[in-house]
C-alpha cells in the first residue's frame, strides 16, 4: 500500500511537468512533419528533396540542441540548491553559446553542403530542392538556438505550460507560411520544398521574440536578472560545455545514423528514400512522448539531486520509467494496427503507400526500444551523468546498428529494410546498457 500511495502523487507530478512538454514537442515536431507532408503534396521530388535536407539538418540541429540543453540540469540543480542568483549568469552564457553555434552552423553549411550532396545518388532536381530548403531555413538558425536556451530556462523554472502556449501559437503560423510559400498563394511565387524552409525560418523568429517578450513580463523572473550583460566567465562556459558536449555528441550519434542510413537507402531510388523518410518522420513524431518523459525527469530528478534528496530522485526515476514503458507499448500497438491508414497520409500513390507501410512495420519495434531508452537518458542527465549516454549511443549506433545494417543489406539481401533491422538491434543494446548504468549511479549516490 505504501508503494501505491507513493506512486500516485509521483506520477501526477511527473505528468504535470511532462504533458505541457509533450504538447510543445508535438507542436515542434509537427512543424517538421508538415514540412514533409505538405512538400509531398507538391510532388515526389519535393518530398525527397525536403527529406534529404531534413536528414542533413536534423543530426546537426539535434546535436547542437543537446549542447544547449545542458542548461536544463544546470538550472535544475541551482534551483534545487536555492542558488537562484547564479541562474541569470548561466542563461547569459547559454545565449552566448547559442549565438556562436548559430554562426558556426551557417558557415559550416555554406562550406560543406555542396560536398555532402555531391556524394549522393540523387537527381539534379532533388539536389536543388534540398539546397534551397536548407538555405531558406538557415535564416532562422540563430533565433532557433536562442529559443532552446530560453525554453530550457522557462521549463526548468516550472513554467512548462507557458512554453506549450507559445509553441502552440506559432504552430499555425508555420503551417500557414508553409502553405502560401510551397504552393505560391496570395501572389507569392510557388517555391515547392524550399517554401517549407522559409516558413520554418519565419516561425523561429516569431517564437524567439515571443519568449523574450513573455519572460520580461514575468515578475517571478525579475530576481534572476536575466537581461543584463555579464562578464564572460570561462568557468561557466566550461561547465556548460562539459555537460553539453557529451549530451550533444550522444544525440548527434543517434540522429546522424539516420542521415547515413538515408545515404545508403538512396541507392535504391527516390521512392525508397521518400518512404524511409515518411516512416522515420512518424517515428520521430511518436518519439516525442518518451522524449517528454525524459525532459520532465531531467528537471524533477535534477532539482532533487541539487537538494541532495537522492531517495526522492530515485523514486521519481522508477515511477517515470514504469509509466513510460506502458505508454511505449500502447503507442507501438497503435502504430502497428493503423500503419496502412498512416501511410496514406504521406502519398496518394498506391505503390508508395505499400512501401511506406512496409517501413512502418520496422518502426513499431524501433519505437518501443527507443521509447524505453529515452527516459533513462533523462534521468542520468538529471544526475549530470552524461558520458554514459554518449558512449552508449556511439557503440549502439555506429558499432552495432550501421555494420549490422550493411551486412543485412549487402550479404543477406534484406535491401533497405536491413538498415532498420540494424537500428532495432542497436537501440536494444543501448537500452540494456543504460538500465545497468542507472542502477550503478543510484547505488553510488546512496552510499
Amino acid at each position: 500500500m505504501i508503494f501505491v500511495a507513493d506512486f500516485r502523487p509521483k506520477i501526477l507530478k511527473i505528468l504535470q511537468v511532462m504533458i505541457p512538454i509533450l504538447v510543445t514537442q508535438l507542436a515542434i515536431s509537427g512543424m517538421s512533419f508538415f514540412d514533409i507532408v505538405m512538400s509531398g503534396r507538391a510532388g515526389n521530388s519535393d518530398l525527397a528533396g525536403v527529406a534529404i535536407g531534413g536528414n542533413i539538418w536534423m543530426p546537426v540541429f539535434t546535436g547542437l540542441s543537446g549542447v544547449l540543453m545542458a542548461l536544463t540540469p544546470i538550472v535544475a540543480q541551482l534551483r534545487g540548491a536555492d542558488k537562484k542568483q547564479e541562474i541569470g549568469q548561466a542563461v547569459f552564457h547559454g545565449m552566448f553559446l547559442a549565438l556562436c553555434l548559430g554562426i558556426i552552423t551557417i558557415a559550416g553549411g555554406y562550406l560543406l553542403l555542396p560536398h555532402i550532396l555531391d556524394r549522393m545518388t540523387i537527381t539534379s532536381e532533388v539536389r536543388t530542392i534540398a539546397v534551397n530548403y536548407l538555405v531558406t531555413m538557415s535564416v532562422g538558425f540563430i533565433p532557433l538556438y536562442g529559443s532552446i536556451i530560453l525554453r530550457s530556462l522557462v521549463d526548468t523554472m516550472g513554467f512548462t505550460r507557458l512554453t506549450m502556449r507559445l509553441v502552440l501559437l506559432t504552430f499555425p503560423v508555420n503551417t500557414f507560411f508553409n502553405y502560401i510559400m510551397i504552393f505560391g498563394k496570395f501572389g507569392l511565387p510557388r517555391m515547392g520544398g524550399a517554401g517549407a524552409g522559409a516558413g520554418t525560418a519565419v516561425t523561429c523568429w516569431l517564437l524567439f521574440i515571443a519568449f523574450v517578450w513573455v519572460i520580461r513580463r514575468l515578475k517571478v523572473m525579475e530576481p534572476l536578472q536575466l537581461f543584463q550583460w555579464y562578464k564572460l566567465d570561462s568557468r561557466k562556459i566550461k561547465e556548460h560545455l562539459a555537460i553539453g558536449i557529451p549530451m550533444g555528441v550522444a544525440i548527434f550519434c543517434e540522429t546522424s545514423i539516420f542521415c547515413v542510413v538515408a545515404f545508403f537507402i538512396a541507392n535504391y531510388g527516390t521512392d525508397a528514400v521518400a518512404a524511409h523518410q515518411a516512416a522515420m518522420s512518424l517515428s520521430n513524431l511518436l518519439y516525442m512522448v518518451p522524449m517528454s518523459f525524459s525532459l520532465a525527469l531531467t528537471i524533477i530528478v535534477g532539482v532533487r539531486v541539487g537538494a541532495k534528496d537522492y531517495q526522492g530522485a530515485g523514486s521519481y526515476a522508477i515511477t517515470g520509467i514504469c509509466a513510460n514503458l506502458m505508454t511505449a507499448l500502447g503507442l507501438s500497438v497503435l502504430l502497428f494496427v493503423s500503419r496502412k491508414q498512416i501511410a496514406g497520409l504521406y502519398s496518394t500513390d498506391s505503390q508508395m503507400v505499400t512501401l511506406i507501410t512496409q517501413f512502418l512495420l520496422y518502426a513499431v519495434a524501433f519505437q518501443f526500444f527507443d521509447g524505453t531508452a529515452a527516459p533513462i537518458q533523462g534521468i542520468l542527465r538529471g544526475y549530470k551523468d552524461v558520458k554514459a549516454t554518449f558512449l552508449s549511443s556511439l557503440v549502439a549506433y555506429w558499432c552495432i546498428s550501421l555494420p549490422t545494417g550493411i551486412l543485412l543489406d549487402q550479404n543477406m539481401r534484406q535491401g533497405p529494410f536491413g538498415y532498420w533491422q540494424g537500428l532495432i538491434i542497436g537501440i536494444f543494446f543501448s537500452a540494456l546498457f543504460m538500465i545497468f548504468r542507472l542502477r550503478y549511479i543510484r547505488k553510488k549516490v546512496l552510499k
